[in-house]
């Protein structure tokens, strides 16, 4: 089947949708791409690879409830055998009744066979029952189970992971279909399973009445069979062709619906141009569901087209049977009701079987994207000294014992940049040391940031607690002796003391005086008494009850949880942005005091050059190099960027050529901690 015919058209590329041009590079890249995905979706690697699906989720069905998946298989089987037995059972009936004789005569003598037929569907009908509630309970336990392993393993990649498109789209294709697939897929395991025995049930009677009908039975399911893998592929290859636009989509949606948005899409009188977005992709969609519903359609009719022609051929068989006198009409009558249950058990069988293999395209999206993102789940190297090895606690107090962080020739690229974002850069924090980078946009000093922080992996140079590489350390532990007060820190949707404990329990001992220092410390002392519960209020508007922060407040909050964590490193990225100057100057002030008081390390990235005057050291980056660094009297004295950019700040406060103010050249701007 060759893939032009299968792959729905594309009547819109997707640089008309409003986005970028993508380059012919990047185009022939995903192209390539999709051609490879397209090969893995053929008939015959399905057929090849279905079992082993099949085997996969059977394996997540045993670990998530063995007794229900062996209760739901016996009692499968057990329906399937006292569906033989009332079949068999239903000659004698038929055998007696169209006896010769009269006709109480006739009854009397099938009553037997008609009580076994009753015990027969009741047993069964008891049997199914009980197979459908052990089925029904799997469903929610593999759910789980899915949904836990995914979460893990995305929460445990690397960074850099989510700055990839592809992988983006590896995760959409996992998270909004891979994941409902492995239950549905149990269910359709089962199901096949079941609708196989009763296939088997009633080719096990058709074969004891006569071996030539059993083919024939068989030969009916081939076209149903084939129109619906047909369709499920077509759906699959749809599907794939839309992942893109479809979180393109959703991303509209929530750019439209979200609360966090509403302002400024008001404020900017975007609606129109946002509606006009989400139309065009809806649009392009609705054309490829269009499209993919016909040939669909044209499928399923060619199918039942065939599977008239095989039940015409199987019934004019069964009527040469009977005219030539090699079947009785008794015989004939149970092989009637044999076939009618052994159709209804193919149709089950080849939708079970089609829903597999449809389920088992985007099961395996969500296996392939597992296997993806074990891959970025960084690991220490086995055999590595240092506070790498041994219990978590020990090396985390070993970390914390730490005299030096040095960055070595440290390189790092994001996915598909086109210059690395940081060349062979070197920087040394020492114990105690107050250290900033200071630098222009896109400078690479947030980038830098994170690399110490453990949240990147640099694919040059290293960095080093000590004599201990970060790549030896186990990154959860690494990043235990971090705390990070980031630009874009997260607005948690949790009371205001799990926005500053971040999971610990503040009613344990020692929680809550640390929390109120920490609280204090950052100001946000003052933010929480204005809530009408105190920490114990909710910080989301969306619920009942939740409050709302200003961007200023939520700067404190974060900067309390920087100051409440209880790690010897403390990374402050931007840490006033958003704050007045009085605030400014008091958080400024405390992170000074509090890394005095607690022997912790800080590194300090901002704008406001004024406020790293005092730092042991300051680096100078601009465009991934580290172009200076030292003091700010050195590096004033130099009178490179750092010079230029200071005096550049500095010149915004002085009054006018006569007024007071700061003479030019004395190296010294007022800061918001001088004013």
């Amino acid at each position: 089947m060759r893939l032009r015919k299968l792959l729905p058209r594309r009547r819109k590329s997707l640089p008309e949708l409003g986005s970028a041009p993508m380059g012919p590079a990047l185009s022939e890249h995903k192209w390539s791409r999709k051609a490879s995905e397209l090969s893995d979706t053929g008939m015959l690697t399905m057929a090849r690879r279905l079992p082993a699906l099949i085997g996969q989720v059977m394996r997540l069905a045993w670990q998530a409830n063995r007794r229900d998946l062996a209760a739901t298989i016996a009692f499968n089987v057990a329906a399937g055998v006292f569906t033989a037995f009332g079949l068999l059972a239903t000659t004698g009936v038929l055998t007696a009744l169209f006896a010769a004789g009269p006709t109480p005569d006739r009854v009397r003598a099938a009553a037997p066979e008609l009580l076994l037929v009753g015990v027969a569907v009741t047993v069964r009908a008891v049997f199914a029952t009980a197979a459908q509630w052990a089925q029904a309970r799997l469903r929610p336990q593999v759910e789980q189970i899915v949904e836990q392993q995914l979460f893990e393993l995305t929460t445990a990649i690397d960074l850099a992971a989510f700055d990839d498109a592809e992988f983006q789209d590896d995760l959409h294709r996992a998270r909004m279909r891979g994941v409902d697939s492995a239950p549905s897929m149990v269910d359709n395991a089962v199901d096949l399973f079941t609708a196989a025995i009763g296939v088997i049930a009633a080719a096990g009677a058709l074969g004891v009445l006569h071996p030539l009908l059993l083919p024939l039975l068989l030969l009916t399911a081939l076209p149903e069979g084939w129109a619906a893998v047909r369709a499920a592929r077509l759906g699959y290859l749809t599907q794939l062709d839309l992942v893109e636009v479809r979180r393109r989509g959703w991303i509209m949606t929530e750019l439209m619906t979200e609360r966090a948005h509403a302002a400024e899409v008001r404020s900017f009188t975007v609606r129109d141009f946002l509606l006009l977005r989400y139309s065009e992709l809806a649009a392009h969609i609705r054309r490829m569901m269009l499209d993919l519903a016909r040939r669909q359609t044209l499928a399923q009719v060619w199918g039942d087209v065939l599977k008239g022609a095989a039940t015409a051929l199987m019934y004019t068989v069964l009527g040469v049977l009977l005219w030539r006198g090699i079947m009785p009409l008794a015989v004939a009558g149970t092989a009637v009701l044999a076939i009618r249950a052994g159709q209804t058990s193919l149709v089950n069988l080849v939708y079970s079987l089609n829903r597999c293999y449809e389920d088992g395209l985007y099961f395996s999206d969500y296996v392939a994207y597992c296997r993806t993102a074990e891959q970025r789940v960084h690991r220490p190297r086995i055999g590595s000294g240092g506070p790498g090895k041994g219990n978590g606690a020990r090396q985390v107090e070993a970390l914390k014992q730490f005299r030096e962080i040095v960055a070595q020739e440290v390189t790092f690229s994001y996915p598909d940049g086109d210059e690395p974002s940081l060349d062979k850069v070197s920087v040394r924090l020492g114990r105690g040391e107050i250290i900033a980078l200071v630098g222009e946009n896109g400078s690479g000093k947030t980038t830098l940031a994170k690399i110490l922080a453990g949240l990147y992996t640099p694919q040059g140079g290293q960095v080093r607690w000590d004599k201990t590489r970060a790549e030896d350390l186990d990154p959860e532990v690494l990043r235990q002796a971090i705390a990070v007060v980031a630009q874009d820190h997260t607005h948690w949707p949790m009371t205001a003391a799990d926005n500053i404990t971040m999971g610990d329990d503040v009613c344990a001992p020692g929680v809550r005086d640390a929390v109120d220092e920490a609280a204090a410390a950052s100001g946000a002392d003052e933010v929480i008494a204005e809530l009408p519960h105190g920490l114990d209020t909710l910080l989301d508007k969306r619920f009942h009850d939740g409050r709302e922060l200003s961007g200023g407040q939520w700067q404190r909050m974060a900067a309390a949880r920087g100051f409440y964590r209880n790690a010897p490193l403390l990374i402050c990225d931007e840490p006033t942005a958003a704050l007045d100057a009085r605030a400014e100057h008091h958080l400024f002030d405390q992170i000074r005091e509090h890394a005095a008081r607690h022997g912790r390390t800080v590194l300090l990235i901002t704008h406001r050059l004024a406020s790293v005057r005092h730092a042991d050291r300051i680096y100078v980056l601009d465009g991934g190099h580290v172009t200076e660094h030292g003091t700010h009297q050195e590096l004033m004295a130099v009178g490179g960027l750092y010079a230029e950019l200071y005096e550049l700040q500095a010149s915004a406060y002085r009054t006018d050529a006569h007024g007071e103010g700061v003479a030019a050249g004395n190296g010294h701007a007022p800061s918001s901690m001088e004013r």
